[in-house]
């Protein structure tokens, strides 16, 4: 038998490891910082070539991105008097004026209503059918959780004709209701076969010792597996909730105005002269929030998520 021993690395691989690591980290940080800093030009300064790293800050973009504006004569602008709040001011510098709230904040509370209730449904739906695969003999067990899989691997765009056909005769076109029921039927595969394999991990004689002490089975689910899950329920959670917040296929194809989400919306968005980058980079910062914060406060749940069962004794 041959044995095998961990030894300390060197300075030289600490030195290594960690440049790479700092590396890793600029390269993926660096466009996240552009786009932030993106939202605070100007119109100007955000297609300016070379691109400005020194800049003076301002509120524009997100006054671009949360009202609606319209040019005014100057005889308007007149009578109107000089600006009584900052954001005022801003829009006055190219003879404009404002005309009332724009569609992003619907727009993202859309994203908010679909993301967040369809990550609900298939986090739910998911559990009971992993739990159903994990623990009772189904028939065809390996043939149904294939099956279940494979509709994951099918690209959108195969089906998204029949879909939209099939909502326009249900008249789930452009509605939240068929935005979460859509995408709860896509996440629920990643869900299933996530959580399957969490379960699986969790000892039966848990159950069966809570049985024996007179708990119901939904008892000895409610009790002790979901407890012991909540780790793969959390990471599974972000992962659902991270293809539901970014989807853009569906989106565009089967929402206009009702319940369109903010990833088709953002790319829409017009200034004075074309394209609005600063407002586009404002939107895209603020609908990047939501996901952040959710993945940060689960972070502990998905790090112990990815690598539970990785170690076996």
């Amino acid at each position: 038998m041959s044995g095998y021993s961990i030894s300390e690395p060197s300075a030289r691989q600490k030195w290594i490891a960690g440049a790479l690591v700092v590396g890793y980290a600029i390269l993926t940080v660096l466009p996240l910082i552009w786009i932030i800093a993106t939202g605070f030009k100007t119109p100007n300064d955000a297609i300016a070539y070379p691109p400005k790293v020194i800049f003076h800050p301002t509120l524009e973009g997100y006054v671009n991105l949360f009202t609606s504006r319209a040019r005014a004569t100057p005889d308007m602008l007149e009578k109107l008097g000089p600006p009584t709040t900052w954001y005022d001011t801003i829009v006055r510098q190219y003879d404009m004026i404002i005309t009332g709230p724009s569609r992003y904040g619907q727009r993202f509370l859309n994203s908010v209503i679909i993301g967040f209730g369809s990550t609900f449904l298939s986090v739910f739906l998911g559990t009971i059918a992993a739990y159903a695969f994990s623990r009772f003999k189904v028939p065809l067990k390996d043939d149904l959780m294939f099956f279940i899989l494979s509709t994951r691997m099918m690209p959108p765009i195969a089906v998204a004709i029949p879909i939209f056909l099939m909502y326009r005769a249900l008249g789930l076109n452009d509605t939240q209701l068929g935005m979460i029921l859509l995408y709860t039927a896509v996440n629920l595969s990643l869900s299933v076969w996530l959580l399957k394999g969490f379960i699986d991990e969790i000892p039966v004689e848990y159950e069966e010792a809570a049985l024996i002490d007179g708990y119901t089975r939904f008892q000895a689910f409610w009790k002790v597996v979901l407890p012991q899950a909540a780790t793969g329920i959390a990471s599974t959670s972000i992962f659902c909730l991270i293809f539901a917040w970014n989807e853009y296929a569906f989106a565009t194809l089967l929402t206009s105005g009702t319940a369109q989400t903010a990833p088709p919306f953002i790319p829409t968005i017009i200034g004075v002269a074309g394209k609005d980058w600063p407002a586009v980079a404002a939107g895209a910062t603020l609908f990047l929030i939501p996901v952040m914060v959710f993945t940060i406060l689960l972070r502990k749940h998905l790090l112990r998520g990815i690598t539970f069962g990785a170690v076996r004794k």
